[in-house]
């Protein structure tokens, strides 16, 4: 057996709804080695108390190189933490989660990884026996879905073929950006070795020079470019995660209006933190779900129902 493990990368101002995702995950996900969360060396205090028999606390320099260091804390802009080398200019926490899910997938010891990202929760339970090496795991594609007029998006579709050394295809272009995402050790160590080859410096380097990058772009246009990595995956049109990425905060009600989106495959939903929703309004509407779906379960089965 070679059970998937779980990675997230977090930070100390995600600490609430970091600790509402590692409960759902308690609850809900089976048939996993580890969940990694992955957090700056001066959050380590913060998280240590959601350590346990399968769950590590690992911090960023174990996986970052010695010439890539954090700049202190005093030195923030928009209450965001950079980090400083002699190589390129700083870059944010946000750039560094990206290296840390490639640093980890390629250095700790399992095959298969789910990335999940902080503001997660898991309102079904979800097993992931059917995705342990050496079956295939989803690769989220989603056809048509980058277009000329998203800056971000386009940017990031250009950096990533110029990185792996591809011809960056026209508009509209297929994204591969989600929640709930799979990778594979061998297709990301395949990955970063190709950005090394393509840039003859190392891959973290190269991605901090960059900087506009998509990790998700990177390694989906990688595999569907390299015959081998594609044989590791099936590519699926959607992830079993409800996202919400608008600005506007939502209410319990609300909330409860988006899970009823769900359909009878999604297992977890996400609501974007620039959202401002309340994690306790989020933890309300969860334990509400929990006893929904175990009185469900535990009604008799084959009774009639009268009108």
């Amino acid at each position: 057996m070679n059970p998937v493990a779980l990675l997230t990368p977090t930070y100390g101002r995600d600490l609430k709804i970091c600790t509402l995702l590692c409960e759902s995950v308690d609850r809900h996900v089976t048939s996993f080695g580890r969940h990694y969360l992955l957090v700056p060396d001066c959050d380590l205090p913060l998280f240590a108390p959601l350590a346990s028999e399968r769950r590590v606390i690992i911090p960023a320099s174990a996986f970052l190189p010695g010439w890539l260091r954090p700049l202190p804390r005093m030195i923030q802009r928009k209450r965001r933490q950079f980090w400083w080398s002699l190589r390129a200019k700083p870059v944010s926490g946000w750039h560094v989660q990206q290296f840390l899910k490639i640093a980890a997938t390629i250095t700790l010891p399992h095959e298969r990884f789910c990335i999940l990202d902080s503001d997660i929760v898991f309102f079904r339970d979800f097993d992931l026996a059917r995705f342990e090496y050496p079956n295939t795991i989803p690769l989220l594609k989603i056809d048509d879905e980058v277009t000329a007029d998203q800056p971000r998006h386009s940017r990031w579709l250009e950096t990533s073929h110029r990185l792996l050394g591809l011809p960056t295809p026209p508009f509209p272009a297929a994204d591969f950006i989600g929640h709930i995402i799979f990778w594979d050790k061998q297709t990301t160590r395949a990955l970063a070795e190709r950005i090394e080859a393509v840039t003859g410096v190392s891959w973290i380097e190269a991605l901090c020079k960059t900087r506009e990058f998509s990790e998700y772009l990177l390694y989906g246009f990688f595999v569907q470019n390299d015959p081998a990595a594609a044989l590791r995956h099936a590519v699926v049109p959607r992830t079993p995660c409800i996202s919400y990425w608008d600005d506007p905060t939502l209410s319990k009600n609300e909330l409860n209006r988006l899970l009823l989106r769900a359909n009878r495959t999604d297992v977890a939903f996400s609501i974007a933190s620039f959202s401002g929703t309340p994690v306790d309004t989020i933890r309300e509407v969860v334990a509400q779900s929990d006893a929904i779906l175990a009185a469900m379960a535990a009604e008799p089965v084959g009774l009639a129902v009268s009108c």
